[in-house]
């Protein structure tokens, strides 16, 4: 077994009091103190996040475009602007979810962000696919990444950096700007207002000193994983895998298939559409005792089953939610198998929080 891996900001996580786990190789804070405190500080306030364990790709050369537009399931033609940004699931050829990212608009090409426990897996396969293409893969070690979110985030961070404070307010969401050698992106995976910050990692710890400085609070893993289930946000190896197609995810809005585009995976997708889609993604809501819990059975009467993906207990809304993939024609409830007992739930649609408010019926 090799060493965790530690980021730019380990003695500053130490320093501010984290617990540290093991996360995809990584030691990385499960928390401060208090998971429940940091989620409703990302809530109400501004908390910051180390996600420096995920990687930086820049792909530049005559073919970057041409490329991606073969390698993932949206479509790159749809950035009309530098700093823009689109979400994607990367697929195999089985219409499986390889990994989802991001992909921004570049000066002088694109830069794309994979996720920490996927990022071997997704170069070996993306360099493979790169045969043939004039393109250059570069992934970014150099950098760290912070993300900033709740609704006095973009605020705090406007009071760091005031020389850039209304370039970033300028931004809407899925939209990011360089600053030097930093980009800042409004995007994020809370369900808040926010932005991401890709800086070199020498300037991490300090920016993140002068962060918690402006009353920014420090917010582990934990806390991140419940913000992202109330938004209803996938996390990959739970809510999907190379198993499982978009359409199943809830990711078929990313999937550009009207331009006749030839992209690795499209084939299955169609002929998954044409002997219709088995399964579906949906909110799970149980407002009495008990707690949702990944990989527990999901039971609709006359229908069929499924099961959940990602469960918690909801400090928003103050009771249990999950994400789950159940049988398509399944309707407004249905039972969840809490340790043996067959326990009624709604069904609802995703997301369950944004903004810090209930957005279901």
């Amino acid at each position: 077994m090799s060493a965790a891996r530690r980021t730019p900001l380990y003695e500053e996580h130490l320093a501010a009091g984290a617990k540290m786990v093991d996360f995809a190789g990584w030691e990385m804070p499960i928390h401060y103190g208090s998971q429940l405190k940091e989620h409703n500080t990302v809530r109400t306030g501004a908390g910051v996040f180390d996600v420096s364990h995920m990687t930086v790709v820049d792909i530049t050369g005559a073919d970057a475009k041409a490329w991606l537009q073969k390698l993932i399931a949206n479509d790159v033609a749809k950035l009309g602007f530098t700093g823009k940004a689109l979400y994607s699931g990367m697929l195999n050829e089985d219409g499986g979810v390889v990994d989802d990212l991001i992909v921004y608009l570049a000066d002088d090409g694109y830069r794309m962000v994979v996720n920490a426990g996927t990022t071997d897996k997704d170069l070996a396969w993306m360099t493979r696919q790169a045969e043939g293409f004039a393109v250059t893969l570069t992934p970014r070690k150099d950098l760290a990444m912070l993300a900033v979110q709740g609704p006095a985030a973009v605020e705090r961070v406007c009071a760091a950096r005031p020389q850039w404070a209304d370039a970033i307010r300028s931004l809407k969401v899925f939209q990011g700007l360089p600053f030097d050698a930093w980009f800042v992106a409004r995007t994020g995976y809370t369900g808040e207002d926010g932005v991401e910050i890709m800086l070199p990692a020498g300037d991490a710890a300090a920016f993140f000193r002068e962060l918690l400085a402006l009353g920014v609070e420090p917010i582990g893993l934990g806390a991140r994983d419940t913000l992202r289930l109330e938004a209803g946000m996938n996390l990959y190896g739970h809510d999907m895998d190379e198993t499982v197609s978009p359409l199943e995810a809830g990711m078929g809005w990313t999937l550009a298939m009207k331009d006749g585009r030839d992209f690795i995976g499209r084939q299955a997708l169609e002929a998954k559409l044409a002997a219709g889609v088995a399964m579906r993604q949906v909110g799970l809501v149980l407002e009495g005792r008990g707690v949702l819990r990944e990989g527990q059975r999901v039971v609709v009467e006359g229908v069929g089953e499924g099961v959940i993906t990602s469960g918690t207990f909801s400090p928003t809304l103050g009771h249990s939610i999950a994400i789950a993939r159940v049988p398509f024609a399944t309707g407004e409830s249905a039972t969840v198998d809490l340790r043996g007992t067959l326990t009624p739930v709604r069904v609802v649609k995703l997301p369950f929080v944004r903004g810090g408010k209930k957005v279901f019926e």
